[in-house]
């Protein structure tokens, strides 16, 4: 069932809402220059209809049992708020200027995560196109937005979005958007959008005003969970999912990062999640399109990505959590929280191999067993990362890893994303080691509201054992200084630090060794003392060794090489990369090499086929 307002070739419009359990439903038009009152109809299944004249830009409300007004829940626009009437949008007017949209496989994406308000000065759609030149030189192939749902005021991270169909007016809106995803694909870069179907925005949205959205059934950590099992839920579904085709039919979005499928509830026979899977599959096949669903989930539940025809729900892809937090320990030394799961070596050459480090095995952390395991899943259904917008928010005073760890770990963290057999997910700035924080801000209007978040982020840092001062939420200057510093890419260490980034990036798309995502292909092993991974990695007659040192000193090791010769393809602790000075040769000679490592550092040997002549 199509909803929210549908502009009709004649003039005319048509408009489509949920409310089951009321008696009337009308619409009004408030604008512009207008204001009438509309009967609507309601079919067998709660939908009320309507048709009149209203064109692009006509504001409206809908006028529930004839006195209590809301906005459309699914409106594409909010030009006045979220507490502001919907406006109707006219979907087919943009002209789109790419050809066909980009073919970018998930075993050839590197991941860009941003976020529109911060990743420029202005904070808008339009100017982060202006930077995308950048972004694909760095090779980049594939930008993901963090969510553009409207949300109340200007500065949020986007999971506070009251209407999931709009476009958040301060970003430039719907059209905005569309400029922003048509200048990704003339450049060849796919577009993933992050949208969120586990809960809604505190402030501004009215769903429970017209229709059972949420049931008492289960609790979240935002309350009632949304409806995808109880009474009624056939219509919840039906809303989300539309919402999904929504932004793949007229934004031409190419895929999109399901947050948090933990806090989606639902033990019904089919769940949600492999009906949404279900409704783009149908989608792909009448496009032709490749149209991708990836989760975040923090259940290390593999069903999330095995196929439908296995029992699974088949999604494209899911983040793995466990292997940043394996990383991240590693070159922090950070270990409460979550990050009490995560203080060997041996978890981060599993995260590498299994993709999940817990697949059953008990976790401290949830004092109980914790995930499944992962057999036959391809390498390409998970994404890693060394930083996103969670895991450097999640930290006190919101710092990035440049403020965690030397630049020699940055190094070793770039390398341990871009070498490893998974999808790399990159978080704005990270390439050039970014020194701003990137902090949680939020605009709400509600003074209560306010005080609750910051009592909430207190609670979550103090399950860290943090308890210093921390950046207010509400405050403009939290969100002003989490804006990256452009300036910083052309300068010093930062200048060094891209470079690096884009030698391992054109290392991963030129050795088929490192492109092909098979961890089948890949022995990894690791020592404890050392504080030593190597992995081995290979593709038909491509062979590639990565060493990855995480210790403090220099440190020995007796490597076991196949036959042939080996050249180093990268040293992390040579000059050219403003490190301490390699101990590594240059050329190494198959079966048993001795060799030296430098603190907190990184080197790759490819060995060279008969065909190939050293340098």
């Amino acid at each position: 069932m199509e909803i929210g307002a549908n502009l009709r070739e004649d003039g005319a419009c048509d408009f489509t809402v949920w409310a089951p359990l009321r008696d009337s439903v009308e619409l009004k038009i408030v604008g512009p220059g207008r204001e009438s009152l509309v009967p609507m109809d309601r079919d067998a299944d709660g939908y009320w209809h309507a048709r009149c004249e209203a064109g692009p830009g006509t504001l409206y409300v809908y006028r529930l049992d004839g006195s209590i007004e809301r906005p459309d829940p699914a409106s594409s626009a909010q030009p006045l708020g979220v507490h502001g009437p919907a406006q109707v949008v006219d979907h087919e007017a943009f002209r789109w200027q790419a050809g066909a949209d980009p073919v970018v496989p998930l075993e050839r994406m590197i991941i860009y995560e941003l976020h529109t308000g911060t990743f420029t000065p202005e904070g808008t759609f339009d100017a982060a196109a202006a930077r995308l030149d950048d972004l694909r030189d760095l090779g980049v192939t594939a930008v993901e937005l963090m969510p553009v749902a409207q949300f109340p005021g200007g500065r949020n991270w986007g999971y506070d979005g009251a209407y999931p169909f709009a476009v958040q007016d301060s970003y430039a809106g719907p059209d905005g958007l569309r400029r922003l995803v048509d200048a990704c694909h003339r450049r060849g870069l796919a577009v993933i959008l992050d949208v969120v179907y586990n809960h809604l925005g505190p402030e501004g949205s009215y769903l429970r005003d017209f229709a059972p959205y949420f049931t008492a059934k289960y609790r979240s950590p935002w309350g009632d969970a949304v409806n995808f099992d109880d009474a009624w839920s056939d219509g919840v579904r039906n809303y989300f999912i539309r919402n999904a085709l929504h932004w793949f039919r007229r934004y031409r979005i190419d895929g999109l990062r399901l947050d948090a499928i933990h806090g989606i509830f639902d033990l019904s026979a089919k769940p949600f999640l492999a009906e949404l899977a279900e409704s783009v599959d149908a989608l792909r096949t009448q496009t032709g399109r490749s149209l991708l669903l990836i989760a975040e989930s923090d259940l290390n539940d593999a069903r999330a990505v095995r196929p439908r025809s296995a029992c699974g729900w088949g999604l494209d892809a899911q983040w793995c959590d466990d292997f940043h937090h394996a990383l991240h320990v590693l070159l922090t030394g950070q270990s409460r929280g979550y990050y009490a799961d995560f203080d060997r070596v041996a978890h981060f050459v599993k995260a590498c191999t299994n993709g999940f480090v817990y697949a059953g095995e008990y976790s401290r952390f949830r004092k109980r067993r914790h995930g499944s395991p992962t057999d036959g899943i391809p390498a390409r259904r998970f994404v890693v990362c060394s930083q996103n917008h969670d895991q450097v928010g999640n930290q006190l005073l919101g710092e990035r890893l440049a403020r965690l760890t030397s630049f020699e770990g940055l190094k070793l963290a770039a390398a341990a994303v871009l070498l490893s057999p998974y999808v790399p997910l990159l978080f704005m700035g990270e390439e050039y080691g970014e020194d701003a924080p990137f902090r949680y801000f939020v605009s709400h209007s509600d003074p209560a509201l306010v005080e609750a978040v910051r009592e909430g982020r207190k609670k979550e840092f103090e399950g860290f054992g943090w308890t210093g001062d921390y950046a207010d939420p509400q405050s403009e200057a939290t969100f002003l200084a989490s804006k990256l510093d452009w300036g910083l890419r052309s300068q010093g260490r930062h200048a060094v630090l891209l470079r690096f980034y884009k030698h391992l990036i054109a290392l991963r798309r030129s050795l088929p060794a490192l492109g092909r995502l098979d961890r089948d292909a890949l022995e990894a092993c690791g020592d404890e003392e050392r504080k030593l991974a190597v992995l081995r990695r290979r593709h038909g007659d491509s062979e590639v060794v990565c060493l990855l040192h995480f210790g403090g000193e220099d440190v020995p090791h007796d490597l076991d090489l196949p036959p042939g010769a080996w050249r180093k393809i990268v040293d992390s602790s040579e000059e050219e990369w403003l490190g301490p000075g390699s101990r590594l040769p240059e050329r190494l000679e198959g079966g048993r090499a001795s060799v030296t490592l430098r603190p907190q550092s990184v080197a790759a040997y490819e060995r060279v086929s008969p065909s190939k002549n050293l340098p």
